[in-house]
């Protein structure tokens, strides 16, 4: 098992210790090997969507425990192939990604439609399968940012998936008809079995200042997620807080005291615990990002993202380039230690 302590070295006594004393615990729908039965079936979500669902839960080193490790790997449309596989050109190759995923025992490997649909009839019994629906490619000069359907959600359900995904810009100028094209979307999602996983992104050159990047703040990432839950995802996506008090600082929108006094603190597990909070206090379940690749620190970061998201009371952890950027057994151990977060039972939930 990895030495969780030693990856988190100097912030291990503040990170492994700290109590929540804004949003308690005992407030949480909380992930466990009951989830779907204790939460999720309180909701209209259909008998096939809770079998699909729990099939995620069912696979990998995490089956059983309620947590997630996802591989997710749609920055070749993202960030374009290139740059994305020329550190390690073998996952040019679908195959080799789906068996990433497997190799690093992963609960669903998450990709494009030319990726899963490549591969679909030789992985899609042997590892869940979560198709990404939209895309913002690079080719475009000059750039756009914007997220634009790819495939159709039939196709996602014909190749054997069981859950889609997709993202939204909110707070983009595009981000209206986002909105309303991935609500269409999940709701197709839904009515033929599949669970839905929304990337819940902020993007607006304004939501910089003076140097501070509050794409990353709690109370902005955190309606972010309240959004992706009312369009119904049942697992958000979102990135790691690293600040707070967006609304505040850039001056718009609407906030109140409390969220900042009271709900939440300085310590990044109270950060993450509010954007737990706001996926309906954990009924959607929230999933944080690994990041980019930054090469031998990599490790240490994404044990440190477990933690805090494990802690925070999340629901697991979507890390593809830390993983995909290195030779597939390094590659594994990385995904393994993730794991090892979510398996240990000396890391509580805060």
């Amino acid at each position: 098992m990895t030495d969780i302590a030693k990856l988190l070295g100097e912030e291990a006594d503040s990170l492994l210790n700290h109590t929540c004393e804004g949003i308690r615990r005992e407030s949480l729908h909380l992930p466990g090997p009951d989830f779907i039965d204790r939460v999720v079936a309180d909701s209209d979500r259909s008998p096939a969507v809770l079998r699909n669902m729990q099939a995620l839960f069912n696979h990998g080193r995490l089956a059983g425990t309620g947590y997630l490790s996802l591989l997710p790997v749609d920055q070749g449309i993202e960030h374009s192939a290139g740059a994305s596989f020329a550190p390690n050109p073998m996952y040019f190759d679908p195959k080799n990604i789906v068996e990433l995923a497997i190799e690093g025992g992963c609960n669903g490997v998450a990709s494009t439609l030319g990726v899963l649909s490549s591969v679909a009839r030789r992985y899609a019994h042997r590892v869940p399968m979560i198709l990404k629906l939209n895309h913002n490619e690079t080719l475009s000069l000059p750039a756009m940012y914007d997220q634009t359907l790819f495939a159709e959600v039939e196709q996602a359900h014909d190749m054997g998936c069981v859950a889609v995904g997709a993202t939204i810009y909110f707070g983009s100028p595009e981000s209206r008809r986002q909105i309303m094209e991935i609500s269409e979307a999940f709701e197709r999602a839904h009515q033929l079995g599949m669970a839905t996983v929304l990337w819940a992104y902020l993007r607006n050159p304004q939501f910089k200042k003076e140097g501070k990047d509050y794409h990353v703040a709690a109370d902005l990432t955190g309606q972010a997620n309240h959004l992706a839950a009312t369009i119904k995802a049942d697992i958000v996506k979102q990135k790691l807080p690293e600040n707070n008090g967006g609304y505040r600082d850039i001056g718009f929108g609407h906030t109140n005291d409390k969220v900042y006094s009271e709900l939440t603190s300085d310590h990044p597990i109270d950060l993450a615990r509010y954007q737990v909070a706001n996926c309906y206090m954990g009924r959607a379940g929230l999933i944080n990002s690994g990041g980019g690749s930054k090469g031998h620190s990599d490790l240490g970061e994404a044990v440190r993202t477990a933690v805090i998201n494990k802690r925070a009371g999340g629901m697991g952890l979507i890390s593809g380039r830390k993983a995909f950027q290195k030779p597939m057994k390094d590659g594994a151990e990385l995904l393994n230690a993730i794991q090892d977060v979510y398996l240990s039972p000396d890391v509580t939930i805060a």
